[in-house]
């Protein structure tokens, strides 16, 4: 939120307007607080209804019934939080790299560095989004 105060002779300040990134930012910031709270409603509706997100293991999800069916019967995540390290901004596409540490459905406990890219549309929705997880793989 921004506030100003009037200028000295009384007549309101203009108010400032953030960047277009602000708005992804705090959406994507948002996400992940939904995502660790298990509010999967709140945070499908974060999505256009034609997002698309692409994971490590899974086949490619379009739309909001496959993102549900993902966090609610196909993750293999019970529990857990997202630790952001770095967000970085540009005109639609945020980058975000950062640390989970969870509980899997298994009663495993895991803990990976993650980046997501996310693309945003101007009123602040996840258009698409793609992850990546730092783990040994060649």
């Amino acid at each position: 939120m921004v506030h100003t105060l009037p200028h000295p002779d009384g007549t309101p300040a203009a108010q400032a307007t953030p960047p277009p990134q602000a708005l992804g930012v705090s959406q994507v910031r948002r996400y992940y607080q939904l995502v660790d709270a298990g509010d999967v409603p709140a945070l499908v509706a974060l999505f256009t209804p034609d997002a698309r997100y692409h994971r490590p293991g899974y086949r490619p999800m379009v739309g909001h019934a496959e993102l549900e069916r993902f966090y609610l019967d196909q993750r293999v995540i019970r529990t857990g939080a997202h630790t952001l390290a770095t967000v970085v901004a540009t005109d639609d596409e945020i980058a975000v790299h950062g640390l989970f540490r969870g509980v899997l459905h298994d009663g495993g406990e895991v803990e990976l560095r993650f980046a997501d890219f996310f693309r945003m549309t101007p009123q602040g929705r996840i258009a698409a989004r793609d992850t990546f997880f730092h783990v040994p793989a060649v």
